[in-house]
């Protein structure tokens, strides 16, 4: 997997040389749901990080993430981002 996402970056590096994308950012943070306190005890905040967010030649943000497999937690994850941040992932498989 390490290897897909430092392809990835850097087909995104040369891509952003060439001026088709531009502001890649790499482990982007975002928050799905805030810290609560449950019994007493501070949980803290569920977070989805994104491998990759850039913008595109349109303008649009996209945000990727690398995939070997769809886990059940990234399932819920990707439903929460498309949900609260109205943000569809674009997803990389493995080859």
């Amino acid at each position: 997997m390490a290897k897909q996402k430092a392809r990835r970056y850097l087909e995104l590096v040369i891509m952003q040389l060439a001026g088709s994308i531009t502001d890649l950012k790499t482990q982007v943070e975002y928050v799905l749901c805030p810290s609560v306190v449950i019994d007493g005890r501070k949980r803290p905040a569920i977070m989805y990080i994104a491998d990759f967010v850039y913008t595109d030649d349109s303008g649009k943000t996209v945000v990727e993430d690398c995939k070997g497999m769809l886990t059940p937690v990234y399932k819920l994850k990707r439903h929460l981002m498309m949900y609260f941040h109205g943000i569809k992932i674009n997803e990389i498989f493995q080859k």
